[in-house]
């Protein structure tokens, strides 16, 4: 039997509620979310005895007490926080909401299991129906209307720039240290100070601006989860940060979270769907789209492609990503989408023909996709372990093992499991031949002293 729930009982003795007078103002919680339920005071009871409501029913009770004693209540205020993470249900987030409201809900829970790790979520695979209904959803779906809410807290432009602001700055250590090095911290942030946001009081204006910057917020909260290794989890941040997108009307941004999807269904070897998903995004702006926008989505056609070894889909995708991008003009793109250039468009080359066999052109096409900046380490530790790889596919060994070596460095600050995995393939290409030559003996044993050569050799 559940313990007595000592911390609700006491917020309802401070706030002077009865049974009947708290299920009346919860029921008016949920009103205000938009959300018709039934409440009693015979469910009151039961919450003291220490049930747990299932759905949203533990923020509607946060809500109408918060209310009532003039502060922000959470469910963990309510006596019901890690009850709620222990009945976080497998499918949590892997739908496209019919409603804003609902969305906001599913990233709130999103937000606390992943704090919590909760366990279903964190050894969850992606589903592929969800891609697939998602995709679908987001094309088909009317726009939602006005997007105005009545809480408490006042949201305006400020509250909008500092999620974007703070967003950018995760951004840039996500593209130096890798996605695990911050990403528990972004959704700290983001459950602490972005959900109560959402809950907020804002025009119609604000809100469309405040969901748009939320998606791109759950956008990169995506990319380091994949990044990270926990794909299902990223997959549920892509899926929501679509349907926030929709929220706003920004189909710009659904297309790049589409993009998004199809760069990790490939990752993880799905690529027919990831394919399906860049054609998606190609497709969804419609005549919207920037030139550099059209050209990462047909790159990451290509990407899919190139996987699935249709050689000439890829050429041709490959071929109107260099053709669009040839048409880029100043300030004509989000701000999210201008990290895609020259650089990043060689980097795709280099990996599409290296998974085509077309070593050659590997290396004759991606030589110029590294930054050397110092700011994108990870993108330089990939395209640069491509070229090794490519090398390797050559023949031409020793060069390959010098090239890997150069990666091993630029890896040495990354916390990524994607930087693994590419250490990992890099392994696979190296042939028993190879292995019995001199240069190789030479390369093992300084690539040793790497750290992510250490974690491929740890695993097994």
């Amino acid at each position: 039997m559940a313990d007595r729930n000592t911390k609700l009982a006491a917020l309802m003795d401070e706030g002077d509620f009865s049974h009947k007078s708290l299920a009346r103002a919860v029921v008016v919680a949920a009103t205000r979310s938009a959300q018709d339920i039934t409440c009693d005071h015979t469910y009151v009871s039961r919450w003291l005895k220490g049930s747990i409501p299932r759905g949203d029913m533990p923020r509607f009770i946060a809500d109408a007490l918060g209310r009532k004693l003039g502060r922000q209540l959470t469910i963990d205020d309510i006596g019901m926080g890690d009850a709620a993470v222990s009945a976080v249900q497998p499918d949590l987030g892997l739908s496209f909401a019919d409603r804003p409201e609902a969305a906001t809900a599913t990233v709130a829970d999103l937000w606390r299991a992943d704090l919590a790790e909760a366990g279903s979520l964190i050894r969850a695979l992606p589903d592929s129906a969800a891609w697939n209904e998602a995709s679908v959803r987001w094309l088909v779906s009317p726009p939602d209307g006005e997007l105005t809410r009545s809480g408490n807290r006042s949201v305006g432009a400020v509250d909008v720039e500092m999620i974007r602001s703070t967003a950018d700055a995760f951004s840039m250590l996500d593209g130096k240290f890798g996605g695990g090095h911050a990403r528990r911290a972004l959704i700290q942030y983001l459950h602490t100070d972005v959900r109560p946001m959402l809950d907020g009081k804002y025009a119609d204006t604000i809100g469309k601006e405040l969901h748009s910057a939320v998606a791109e917020a759950l956008l990169l909260a995506g990319w380091m989860s994949y990044d990270s290794g926990v794909h299902g989890i990223a997959q549920r941040y892509f899926i929501q940060a679509l349907r926030m997108a929709q929220a706003a009307g920004d189909r710009l941004l659904g297309g790049s979270i589409l993009s998004a999807m199809s760069h990790q269904a490939t990752f993880i070897g799905r690529y027919r769907e990831a394919a399906t998903l860049a054609r998606a995004a190609l497709t969804g702006p419609a005549g919207s789209l920037t030139p550099t926008m059209a050209a990462q989505f047909h790159a990451m056609e290509g990407r899919a492609l190139a996987r699935l070894g249709d050689e000439r889909g890829c050429d041709l995708a490959l071929s109107e990503a260099e053709r669009q991008l040839s048409r880029r003009t100043a300030d004509s793109d989000p701000a999210y989408i201008t990290y895609f250039d020259e650089v990043e468009l060689a980097a795709e080359f280099g990996h599409c023909f290296r998974d085509l066999g077309r070593s050659v052109q590997a290396t004759e096409r991606g030589a110029g996709s590294v930054f050397g900046d110092g700011l994108n380490n990870r993108s330089d530790f990939f395209a640069t372990m491509v070229q090794a790889e490519a090398y390797l596919g050559q023949g031409d060994a020793g060069r390959g093992f010098d090239i890997a070596l150069d990666a091993l460095r630029l890896g040495e600050g990354l916390k990524s499991a994607r930087c693994v995995q590419y250490v990992r393939e890099f392994q696979d290409r190296i042939t028993d031949g190879m292995k019995r030559a001199a240069e190789f003996r030479e390369f093992a044993e300084q690539a040793r002293g790497f750290r992510l050569w250490q974690q491929v050799d740890r695993q097994p």
